[in-house]
């Protein structure tokens, strides 16, 4: 089980955490905590990999801080 959290840069309002939530709830996490600003998750790396998790995060509109 791998665990990361990001800054995500673009993230104002409640609304902007609705829009990365409902991007990032397509993918088989195991958990997730947006709050603005930032994403945390717990996912299993033969399942999922990190560059997916980044693509959903920046299909919602937002910027993650490498």
């Amino acid at each position: 089980m791998t665990s990361k959290k990001y800054e995500v840069s673009g993230m104002s309002c409640h609304h902007c955490v609705m829009a990365v939530e409902k991007e990032i709830s397509k993918l088989n996490l195991t958990e997730k905590k947006v709050e603005i600003g930032s994403v945390e998750v717990k996912y299993d790396e033969n399942k999922i990999n990190e560059s997916q998790i980044i693509q959903a995060i920046e299909e919602a509109g937002y910027k993650v801080i490498h």
